[in-house]
């Protein structure tokens, strides 16, 4: 029987986690606005961030909460390079560019999944000890794990930070000069190809955030990624492709639904009102709640 305590801590929870959802989407989203390209290796990075907190954790004895710039900061690294040497590459195809562009970041994804089962085996994975792990917060009767609160509140920081830095900074109107005109910037000696190769660093060290926090409560496994991938896309495409801000409050209203229905519906069924929601949007308002395509 649902009483409001039992309403209240679902929904918080709820909203924790699409906190989450919507850090992971941010980076999706930033991608697609400034190129028009959907990664769909995004799980991937997520799945290597993971394994990467998971190895320092093991090997270095070094807690997630510290970890984690360090992740990002490897995973900024790696989208770098995965701009450069892969996605650089598929942008200069003559016919079919868009085709090419999902046929490339889809093998990636498979070259990546691939590569982890070669090398971790397809075993279940955690982080034994953790400074957060297990651990929970009680604020006013309502228990939040430590966690999920955590990467909540990081969520949130890198969420504004990210916000400052596109509104406020050089870096920022270079990316929105790049995004509205690729070709033109050259004009004003913008490099489109370092303005990309920077925002596909940045939308995975986003991911790599993420990562980072859920490898203390979530198990690590070759395919982790592509459940979140599956949620990061339907948040990208609910909250309006391209829209940064629209992904992260989509996020939070995935997050809030997937809670709302595990409350009438079993658990193993919490996605259909993911689903739901999305596919009304779709109909009543194609281009997503805040999309200006």
């Amino acid at each position: 029987m649902l009483t409001p305590e039992i309403v209240i801590q679902s929904l918080a929870s709820g909203l924790l986690m699409g906190l989450l959802y919507g850090l992971i989407a941010v980076g999706l989203a930033l991608i697609f606005g400034l190129m028009d390209i959907v990664n769909f290796a995004h799980g991937e990075f997520l799945m290597l961030a993971m394994y990467a907190t998971f190895g320092l954790a093991v090997a270095f004895m070094l807690d997630p909460l510290l970890s984690a710039p360090l992740v990002a900061a490897a995973l900024f690294a790696f989208g770098a390079l995965i701009y450069l040497g892969v996605i650089r590459f598929a942008m200069r195809a003559k016919t079919n560019i868009g085709m090419v562009q999902i046929f490339a970041t889809f093998g990636l994804a498979i070259v990546m999944r691939g590569l982890a089962q070669y090398l971790f085996t397809p075993d279940y994975r955690s982080i034994p000890v953790s400074w957060l792990g297990g651990k929970t917060v009680n604020l006013a009767g309502i228990y939040l794990p430590a966690p999920q609160l955590a990467g909540a509140l990081i969520s949130i920081m890198a969420f504004i930070a990210l916000y400052l830095l596109i509104n406020r900074t050089d870096f920022g109107r270079a990316l929105e000069a790049t995004r509205e005109d690729s070709g033109a910037v050259a004009l004003v000696g913008i490099d489109k190809n370092r303005v990309f190769a920077l925002g596909w660093g940045l939308g995975a060290a986003l991911v790599g955030l993420a990562g980072a926090i859920m490898a203390i409560f979530f198990y690590i496994y070759p395919d982790v990624g592509a459940s979140f991938a599956l949620i990061a896309y339907v948040t990208v495409a609910l909250g309006g492709f391209g829209s940064v801000f629209g992904a992260f409050i989509a996020g939070i209203l995935v997050g809030l639904v997937e809670a709302a229905t595990a409350m009438v519906l079993p658990a193993s069924l919490k996605s259909v009102g993911i689903y739901g929601v999305y596919l009304a949007v779709v109909f009543l308002r194609p281009r997503g709640l805040f999309g200006s395509l």
